[in-house]
């Protein structure tokens, strides 16, 4: 073959090659030139910059570059690593392979190869141990009801108060069964309140915080338990330095089965000496605090000031 007819092999070669390139990339979503350079360039994003990183709504993450679906939000967890983390995966979703570092494992859309980010294991972070680190700018996120993400799973909710939502919370976010927190306000007698009205008027609410978990992986007695063991149960209409009715100890119940394991556990702490003033009562309507409220120690990267876990049980 003359050195003609290799040109024009190799030309052809090029345009076939090319040609197939567009036609696959004709498949795929429109990636902006920071997308592309994470998805198609193994790039990273920066650490707590992520849109998704702090993301609580129930639904589907899939890949930003073809939709497939790789995570379900049940999963996800904070690893306080500045990157959305999850500690398994939809069946079949994930690719793994060693990364050009010849060190880490990368992780990257079984369907499209996009990649999403490293996967890690042995960090003891959860029952599970393993860490999906995966960049913000690699996913969509499709919101969807809870039974949508897990088909035929048995939910319950439990609410309660103890003193500033913001420690409660930060306790009960990662307990193992735990789908979903929530904080805001219950008990009182004013209408959508808002938190300034819970502080300064006499709306009669708590700050609480609504717990949905997952019946089949805990129950409301290792809850109560927990919520016992995170606040001082014996302090009146205050916990800590924060003082008013909205701070006071209670156990809003939803069903009747949980008024009696709450009253079983009040008599158990009471027959070792201590006066629980913890109010159990019927669950009235939540009303759901202000965004900048949801998950505050998480968004502040900080611990409660007035929250301490001591072992009563």
């Amino acid at each position: 073959m003359n050195a003609t007819n290799k040109l024009l092999v190799l030309i052809t070669l090029t345009f076939l090659s090319c040609n197939m390139n567009s036609q696959d990339k004709s498949k795929y979503n429109k990636l902006s030139p920071e997308e592309e350079s994470v998805i198609v360039f193994k790039g990273t994003e920066r650490p707590f910059s992520g849109k998704y990183y702090q993301n609580q709504d129930t639904g589907i993450y899939v890949c930003k570059r073809c939709n497939a679906p790789l995570y379900r939000s049940t999963d996800k967890f904070d690893a306080h690593c500045g990157w959305p983390s999850f500690d398994d995966e939809i069946k079949g979703a994930i690719k793994r392979q060693l990364d050009s570092d010849g060190q880490r494992t990368e992780i990257l859309c079984a369907n499209c190869g996009a990649h999403l980010g490293h996967v890690f294991v042995g960090e003891h972070l959860t029952d599970k141990n393993i860490r999906n680190c995966v960049n913000s700018i690699s996913l969509d996120f499709k919101k969807l009801p809870l039974e949508k993400v897990i088909p035929n799973v048995k939910t319950d909710t439990a609410i309660f108060a103890g003193g500033c939502f913001w420690g409660v919370e930060y306790y009960f976010k990662n307990v193992k069964g735990v789908i979903s927190t929530e904080v805001g306000f219950s008990g009182g007698r004013t209408e959508n309140p808002t938190y300034y009205d819970v502080c300064n008027k006499s709306t009669g609410h708590a700050e609480v915080i609504q717990v949905i978990y997952d019946t089949t992986k805990t129950n409301f007695e290792e809850l109560a338990k927990l919520f016992f063991e995170i606040h001082d149960p014996t302090q009146v209409n205050r916990q800590g330095p924060d003082i008013g009715i909205q701070y006071r100890s209670a156990i809003f119940y939803t069903n009747e089965n949980q008024k009696e394991i709450a009253e079983k556990l009040v008599k158990i702490l009471e027959s070792k000496g201590l006066k629980i003033s913890t109010e159990i009562t019927k669950a009235s309507k939540f009303y759901p605090a202000e965004e900048y409220h949801q998950d505050y120690y998480t968004k502040k990267s900080g611990k409660p000031y007035c929250h301490i876990k001591v072992k009563r049980f």
